[in-house]
């Protein structure tokens, strides 16, 4: 068997995501532009008014126009989300760096720590580092940003792993290039490009991360407009005034979040035997003895638009190399296969 990559389709799903995010970028930075109503006022407008050509989403319980605050709460859920974003891939990054660069004992205890950080659910870590840090929307995007921490260092120590054992490293070592030029004029140009990619993947994921801290009670403090505070707000009222948690849940589900891509696993015969997920691959490429550490992630492919790609680094004193890799795989992964694809 051999791995082979899917197509990445632009499906409608994924169009109208793209369409909420241009929009909600917009509605942060000129929210005057959609509305001219005061979020946190509502007036003399009657309470819990259904939507209508003049309120679209309706009003809430205290007369303020619904639609207005979820206009205005696209500042304060974008703001958290890319400070959350910028906040892991900054330390990830850092982290990972040094670990690639380093190796040895500093590579061990760095990866560890990645590896406790993987294990606990991104929800329940940002939960346990908010009731340290405090409420608040900054405190929120950083609990949010810890749980993408590790994500973006064993990527960014992978690519470094990687790079650092091409040619043209070994080439500039030659030409008497200094550890700290190689590293700034080659090793990182070169290394950099999948982990931006992967944080523009993770900015919807954090926005839903916020979205939910902010629902319940850890985000910005009311009458502040945000996301999450706006569905909880609403919560009591299910029953009686639906709008208040379906519509501003409708826009937080809409905006485009990471996901999982998928490769192909293709018989010897050319016919596809089904379909598996990268983190199987990774999990199946870590069972192998000769391997200390690996990475399976998406990288931009101008045919397919993205493809599956693993970086695998052997243990000392071990020969592996790609045939060996995918013959392992092509053992080891039929128990993951999709037989419905």
């Amino acid at each position: 068997m051999k791995l082979k990559s899917t197509r990445l389709k632009l499906t409608p799903g994924t169009i109208i995501s793209l369409i909420v995010l241009g929009l909600a970028v917009l509605c942060a930075l000129f929210p005057q532009l959609f509305t001219s109503q005061d979020p946190n006022q509502g007036g003399d407008t009657t309470a819990l008014l259904q939507p209508s050509f003049q309120h679209w989403f309706g009003t809430d319980a205290v007369g303020r126009d619904l639609y207005t605050r979820v206009v205005y709460g696209a500042r304060q859920s974008l703001l958290g989300a890319l400070l959350a974003v910028l906040f892991g891939l900054i330390v990830g990054t850092v982290l990972g760096i040094i670990a690639g660069v380093r190796r040895g004992w500093v590579d061990a205890i760095i990866m560890r720590i990645v590896d406790v950080l993987l294990s606990i659910p991104g929800l329940l870590l940002s939960l346990s580092v908010i009731i340290v840090l405090g409420h608040g929307i900054f405190n929120a995007a950083i609990a949010v940003g810890i749980t993408s921490v590790a994500t973006f260092a064993r990527l960014a120590r992978s690519q470094v792993l990687s790079v650092a054992g091409s040619d043209f490293v070994e080439a500039a070592y030659g030409s008497g290039a200094t550890q700290a030029q190689v590293l700034l004029r080659h090793v990182l140009p070169n290394s950099l490009t999948p982990v931006l990619a992967l944080a523009a993947l993770q900015f919807g994921t954090a926005i839903l991360q916020l979205s939910i801290l902010g629902f319940l009670g850890y985000g910005a403090p009311p009458p502040t407009p945000e996301w999450g505070l706006i569905i909880a707000e609403g919560r009591n009222f299910v029953a009686t005034a639906w709008w208040l948690t379906v519509l501003p849940g409708l826009v937080v589900s809409a905006l485009p979040e990471r996901e999982e891509r998928e490769a192909e696993l293709v018989g010897a015969d050319g016919q596809l035997v089904g379909t598996v997920g990268g983190g199987a691959i990774e999990h199946a490429l870590v069972t192998n003895p000769q391997v200390a550490d690996c990475a399976v992630f998406g990288i931009p492919d101008e045919e397919f638009g993205e493809q599956i790609c693993a970086y695998v680094e052997p243990l000392p004193g071990t020969a592996l190399d790609a045939t060996a890799v995918r013959a392992f795989l092509g053992e080891h992964l039929a128990r993951y296969v999709d037989a419905s694809a």
